[in-house]
């Protein structure tokens, strides 16, 4: 297991900035957001889905820090049955594209929460959709994709997870957020016993 830190919280400065503190800080890993509820401040998207250059210099650049690009994020809400679900479904499909190109065999993401319309103001427990996200991410390479436990989602306990995962497969496990856990009163202690170590 790696040190490894969300960047997000350094999004105040610039990428290589960043990664030096990081690296000064004693971190071996980071996560880098990709978009959606992130706005992104150490990654364009775009720019290294089109060019493989790019790429290699992102890419280099962390590894002469002696980093290691651990994980990417995506999390929203891809789900939501309007046009911000839509474009979250477009960041979530291209950070697995990327995670592909780039070989990161995880992703950090939120399960959403449908709704049958965009009128709805109830939530739909439905799998459909993380059926086929699954799937894609199965194509691009990814071995794990692990939810943020976070309240308005499908997946915000345990049980949640354990139910989603029953529907669609092993791939699916939780990022153990306590921040998350501890403003909804829970308790990371028993998650964990709960989850155990595969989840």
């Amino acid at each position: 297991m790696r040190f490894c830190l969300n960047t997000d919280c350094l999004g105040y400065m610039p990428f290589e900035e960043m990664l030096d503190t990081v690296a000064a800080l004693g971190y071996e890993s980071i996560e880098i957001a990709c978009g959606n509820w992130s706005k992104a401040p150490h990654i364009d998207l775009d720019a290294m889905l089109a060019s493989e250059e790019t790429r290699k210099n992102y890419m280099d650049a962390i590894a002469k820090r002696g980093l290691v690009l651990e994980v990417l994020n995506c999390s929203g809400n891809q789900l939501a049955p309007n046009e911000e679900g839509k474009q979250h479904q477009e960041v979530v499909e291209k950070t697995f594209k990327l995670a592909g190109l780039l070989g990161i065999k995880k992703i950090v993401m939120m399960s959403g929460c449908p709704g049958g319309s965009a009128e709805d103001h109830t939530p739909n427990w439905i799998v459909t959709s993380w059926q086929k996200t699954v799937e894609l991410a199965k194509a691009n390479g990814i071995e794990k994709i692990a939810l943020e436990n976070h309240g308005c989602q499908m997946v915000y306990n345990p049980e949640t997870l354990i139910r989603l995962r029953d529907a669609v497969g092993p791939m699916v496990g939780m990022n153990l957020d306590p921040s998350h856990l501890m403003w909804m009163g829970g308790d990371p202690v028993t998650a964990v016993h709960k989850l155990g170590a595969d989840r």
